[in-house]
């Protein structure tokens, strides 16, 4: 396999060993799609995976939501502030989605 940084090939190959069909990474530039699709496997902005997930299932999603940010305990972060979070982590398909569910996360 050759990928642009040779530091990434045990998480492609992770991937392959696995049987997985993406790789969730910020660090796209690193898995090419004309390596990846070698192996059907194609990398994924988390953004887009997360997002991807509140279409098929928001339900889930929130309720896994809720339940991790009630562990957010010191100090307690409330959904408003954790949308922030998210949006400062290159999230803002995900954040955008989750506006319209605030009141259940």
């Amino acid at each position: 396999m050759a990928l642009p940084d040779p530091d990434d090939r045990h998480v492609l190959a992770a991937a392959i060993h696995s049987s997985s069909k993406i790789i969730v990474t910020y660090n796209l530039k690193d898995f090419p799609i004309l390596e990846t699709s070698k192996f059907n496997i194609k990398a994924q902005h988390p953004d887009d995976f997360i997002a991807s997930f509140l279409e098929i299932a928001s339900g889930i999603i929130c309720g896994a939501i809720k339940k991790l940010r009630s562990k957010l305990k010191n100090p307690p972060i409330g959904a408003e502030k954790y949308l922030e979070i998210l949006a400062k982590q290159s999230l803002p398909k995900t954040v955008n989605k989750l506006r319209d569910f605030v009141s259940l996360i």
